[in-house]
């Protein structure tokens, strides 16, 4: 648990460009910290303890932007919080589904000098997409690397 506190990750910025990564961190670190139960809606009678809820509302506004934390200053429950910012930064899917989209479309292999920067490329879209609810299978892997090879290769050849 020591090595938990040595970690740290980027605050939410204001625009919430991060947040999708940011959600995932503070998941984590709160879950870890056995206390995730604090930002999950109640599905039982039981209530969450006040000093669980203190330290989540600490350690979830120590990593947002001031101008975030000033502006939610008067929130106390942590669930509550988590919604208003789920509220307020939760569209970044349909945000990047169109990125993903026009990136998938329009990656060449050409365009890398390895074969590694290539496929780090495919994998980030590829998990852009999987995030958005898009999945790309094995063929259309092969059909996008084979397209991209004859189209530089071939280029009489209309894809």
């Amino acid at each position: 648990m020591s090595n938990l506190n040595k970690l740290d990750f980027k605050a939410l910025e204001v625009s919430g460009r991060n947040y999708l990564k940011w959600i995932q961190d503070v998941k984590l670190h709160l879950t870890a910290k056995g206390i995730r139960t604090t930002i999950k809606a109640l599905t039982d009678d039981k209530p969450v303890n006040k000093a669980h809820k203190a330290n989540a509302m600490i350690f979830i506004q120590k990593y947002i932007h001031d101008a975030l934390q000033t502006e939610y200053l008067a929130e106390e429950n942590p669930h509550t919080f988590w919604l208003a910012l789920a509220h307020r930064f939760d569209h970044q899917k349909d945000i990047y589904l169109p990125e993903a989209r026009h990136d998938w479309q329009y990656l060449r292999f050409q365009d890398f000098k390895s074969v590694n920067e290539y496929n780090s490329e495919v994998c980030k879209i590829r998990s852009l997409l999987k995030f958005c609810k898009v999945e790309l299978i094995e063929s259309d892997l092969l059909e996008k690397t084979y397209s991209t090879f004859c189209h530089q290769y071939c280029p009489a050849t209309t894809i």
